[in-house]
């Protein structure tokens, strides 16, 4: 046996040293060629399309037209930069077409998606007599796209003129423009007559479209008056990427949702007009599956698939270093999948499939390498010192590099091993020794070999005593917001680390990130309990301990409850609507380990999104309850309802809200409040109140029923106001002298007329604004009433004294300084003279410069803090104090940025504000008679 190993290693070692050389592989684009636009007659000489593959040897390159290999030779105007594509002076004739790069090194060829090369891109315009009098689309005149024509939809004498088509390409920042000769509109007669629409400009009747695209209609009718063009789709909706513009619909980004049926209609007054189309959407290959680069060994068998979406669906076919596969052989070329039996190395190379619909072309690249190897440890050798528990399992694998797939033994010093209650090796030559004993320690060394030579790779087993849970955790009940602490204690095999590790119902435990609710509760190595703070319901469950070492582990498990206030009830039914009562039914939450004592009721309204408790029937429900009734509703109002369930340890979430309803109509149970009147011209009575909230309307078609009578007597008058929003009503009648008390009478529906409600009628203005008054004064005041009839006598007078002015001296002695960001400006405090009121603060007005908005600012001492940006070069600002008596006289400054002293431009006066007295009146209108005395 001896000797055997050491023959093998010498062809092992040699072969080794044979693969340690620099990794080769195929090319892979990098960058491939674009679909270019080349202007004709534009002042550049060449375009470029570019080509670059990464490889190993570095590729060479070749390109495609139409199929057809260029040829590169010196003095042509193809040439080879790298590997771009430069062709010198583009021709149309010549040059347009579809292009591709073909990369080739020793490892394989790959050929790159196509390009085309396009010449040119058009608009239209028309210009009216000379250049540059373009004709705007302005809904009576339009400019097709698609074919450059103009359509008027009703003429007039202004159209009159020559008009030329100009036409412009447009290629990036390059156009080129070109004039049509002009052709002359005459107008036999004006013709005024009106007549209904008549579509001239119109879309096609399919129109194809790729999905990413933006789709332009065009719709255009005649007409007098000029016509309004609508758009629809007849079957479905109109989304957001509509741009409608009259004639012009536009839809960005179209999807296979946007295809249908579309419908422009024309349309004035003496008639409409429609055309219908159809938009059909279409899409380029799109890869959902592609190949990737893959090393097999030889003789196994390989398959490869691709899958490409597209509308119409996309053809694939597949490529091999650049040219057509089909099957053959040991290789089966079906549609997307290629299938390959006993790989041999000649089937190394570069594959490509090809997906393509008449809209476009997509490639997807990989290499196949083909492998033949003999078993290599160096990647994957036998663990050197392999540590297993006493009675535990250990698993060593045997992983070589090797092609074709070599065949494992296993020896443990000389003795070869085979299958056994304790001994099992798996088809993949793995070594499971089992019920682990001191005497299984040794070397142990699995064989590789297959036809292209033999390795071998030893390890050592060392057995280690057993981890053990020696102190495991127990169950437990808690409430929520309580602490608790899982004990776990273990042994094991002093010679190695022992770590604990916790989880809940099979998911592990991430102290770190628990957000304070778990830590450990020991720092010693054996000892692994488990700190529970502040506990939640989402804490209970199952909590495993494991006490783990490199080569075992023991577990041991224990249940925690957490008891906390119920869950939300769920699926809140309302049923029996009344007008003032709903019946509502639920389905029980989880009671959360405490059972369920009552549940409360919540509602909302529309007017309110603040959510209020409800009287039920029965008052209090009990916890096994599933349905009650809810009272006291408002009639004919919406409502949202929800449960919250409790127990002894809080009330819970509650549940989702019902759907919305509205209770029945009532007739109104409230009496209209603000009853009053007064004023208007002789022979009127204005009655008014205050209008009724929707909460208490009860019902639609909300009104009101008005009664009065003159004073002293006994019939009623009648009439009924309709309108909820109603807030007075004026009665006429010529035979109602002035200043007649009136007395108003309301009343419920269905109540006796003597236990009715009385007032007397009032003004509609009780308080007046007096203004231009002087300040320090005192004021006399009385009030009289007067109608078209005259004045009625005065009031008893009243006093009034107005307040002193602020004071005349403005703020002095300003200065400032910039720290930072910030402006700090100080002045000296002003003190109030004996006959001006007192200072309470300063406002200060600031303003970057003479354009932007003044900001105010308020400050009680005689300094402020004002942020400035960081451009800040000057300002101007006015400061003031104010006071009982108003604001004070301004002093305004202009602060530099390179000065500590501001600079007054302006000892600017302000006179005080007026002062005013508010007066009361009394009903009808009034006038004011103020006597003035100087104190």
């Amino acid at each position: 046996m001896f000797l055997w190993l050491l023959l093998v290693s010498g062809p092992q070692g040699f072969w080794s040293q044979a693969q340690s050389s620099t990794r080769s592989y195929g090319p892979v684009f990098e960058e491939q060629p674009a679909h270019t636009l080349f202007p004709e007659g534009s002042a550049e000489e060449k375009v470029t399309l570019t080509c670059r593959a990464r490889a190993s040897p570095p590729a060479t390159y070749r390109w495609k037209m139409n199929g057809t290999e260029l040829k590169m030779e010196p003095g042509s105007r193809y040439q080879l930069v790298a590997g771009d594509l430069v062709i010198s002076n583009p021709v149309k004739a010549k040059d347009a077409g579809s292009y591709q790069c073909v990369a080739t090194n020793a490892r394989g060829t790959v050929v790159s998606r196509e390009a085309s090369l396009r010449f040119g891109c058009l608009s239209y315009r028309w210009l009216l007599n000379e250049f540059p009098n373009f004709i705007p689309a302005d809904g009576r005149r339009f400019v097709s796209q698609t074919t450059g024509n103009l359509y008027i939809a009703k003429t007039e004498a202004s159209d009159l003129g020559n008009y030329s088509c100009f036409a412009t390409s447009h290629i990036d920042f390059i156009t080129k423009s070109v004039f049509s000769k002009f052709s002359q509109l005459s107008l036999a007669a004006e013709d005024a007559r009106q007549y209904a629409p008549s579509i001239k400009a119109r879309f096609p009747a399919d129109t194809y479209a790729l999905t990413g695209q933006m789709v332009t209609l065009e719709c255009f009718a005649f007409g007098n008056p000029v016509p309004r063009i609508k758009w629809r789709k007849l079957d479905g909706s109109q989304t957001s990427k509509w741009i409608s513009s009259e004639p012009l619909l536009q839809i960005q980004e179209v999807d296979f949702e946007d295809e249908g049926t579309y419908e422009c209609e024309a349309e004035n007054i003496k008639g409409r007009d429609t055309y219908q189309g159809r938009i059909i959407i279409h899409a380029q290959p799109e890869w959902l599956k592609v190949i990737t680069d893959t090393e097999a060994d030889i003789g196994s068998n390989l398959r490869w698939s691709c899958v490409a979406s597209g509308k119409p669906r996309p053809a694939v076919r597949w490529l091999r270093d650049g040219q057509p596969l089909a099957s053959q052989n040991r290789i089966e070329v079906s549609g997307g999948e290629l299938r390959f039996s006993k790989l041999v190395l000649e089937d190394s190379g570069m594959y490509q499939c090809v997906a393509e619909n008449k809209h476009g072309t997509v490639y997807a690249s990989a290499e196949l390498t083909v492998q033949a190897l003999a078993p290599d440890f160096r990647l994957n050798p036998v663990k050197r010192l392999i540590p297993a528990a006493r009675s535990g399992k250990v698993i060593i694998p045997c992983q070589p590099r090797a092609a074709p797939k070599a065949t494992v033994l296993w020896t443990k010093g000389t003795e070869l091993l085979t299958n056994s209650s304790r001994v099992t090796i798996t088809a993949d030559g793995t070594l499971i020794l089992q019920n682990i004993s001191k005497s299984d320690e040794g070397k142990y060394t699995c064989f590789a070999e297959n036809y292209m030579g033999k390795a071998n790779s030893t390890g050592i087993l060392s057995v280690r005593d057993a981890t053990k849970i020696t102190l495991a955790p127990s169950s437990a009940d808690i409430n929520v917001g309580e602490n608790l602490t899982l004990q776990c204690h273990a042994s094991h095999d002093p010679t190695m680390d022992l770590t604990f590790t916790w989880s809940l119902d099979d998911f592990s435990i991430d102290l770190d990130n628990s957000e304070g609710h778990y830590r450990r509760a020991s720092a010693k190595e054996t000892i692994g309990d488990l700190a529970i703070l502040n506990a939640q319901l989402k804490h209970s469950g199952q909590y495993t301990c494991t006490a783990q070492t490199v080569v075992d582990s023991a577990s041991e498990s224990a249940t925690l409850t957490v008891r906390g206030p119920p869950g939300p009830p769920g699926g809140v039914v309302v049923r029996d609507i009344g007008d003032t009562t709903v019946q509502l039914s639920w389905s029980r939450g989880f009671d959360n380990h405490s059972p369920i004592a009552r549940y409360s009721i919540e509602a909302r309204t529309l007017l309110s999104n603040k959510w209020k408790q409800m009287r039920t029937n029965p008052v209090n429900i009990e916890g096994n309850a599933e349905t009650a009734q809810v009272v006291n509703l408002i009639p004919w109002m919406d409502y949202e309802f929800r449960v919250l369930a409790s127990n002894i340890l809080g009330v819970g979430e509650p549940s989702l809200p019902s759907s919305k309803i509205r209770t029945k109509e009532a007739a109104p149970t409230v009496a209209p409040s603000g009853l009053g009147g007064g004023g208007g011209a002789p022979n009127e009575l204005i009655i008014n109140w205050t209008p009724t909230l929707r909460d208490y309307q009860n019902g639609d078609g909300f009104g009101y029923i008005l009664s009065f009578r003159k004073k002293g007597t006994q019939g009623w008058l009648t009439v009924r106001v309709p309108h909820a929003e109603s807030l007075h009503y004026v009665y006429r009648n010529d035979s109602i002298g002035p200043y007649t008390p009136f007395e108003i009478r309301y009343w419920k529906d269905g109540d006796k007329e003597e236990a009715a409600d009385r007032v007397r009628t009032a003004g509609l203005v009780t308080s007046a604004h007096v203004t231009g008054l002087n300040p320090n004064t005192k004021y006399h005041v009385s009030v009289r009433a007067y109608n078209r009839a005259g004045t009625g006598p005065p009031s008893p007078s009243t006093n009034i004294t107005t307040t002193k002015p602020p004071p005349r001296r403005p703020p002095g002695n300003i200065s400032w300084t910039l720290t930072g960001s910030t402006v700090t400006i100080k002045w000296d405090p002003v003190v109030a003279q004996a006959d001006e009121s007192t200072v309470t603060g300063y406002k200060m007005l600031y303003r970057q410069d003479s354009h932007s908005a003044p900001t105010l600012y308020l400050a009680s001492k005689s300094r402020i803090d004002i942020p400035v940006p960081e451009d800040f070069t000057h300002a101007f600002v006015q400061i003031r104090v104010t006071g009982p008596g108003g604001d004070g006289i301004p002093a305004e400054v202009h602060i530099l940025r390179n000065s500590g002293t501001s600079m007054m431009v302006e000892d600017s006066v302000t006179r005080p504000v007026p002062h005013a007295a508010i007066i009361a009146t009394n009903s009808l209108a009034m006038v004011a008679l103020i006597r003035y005395l100087e104190l």
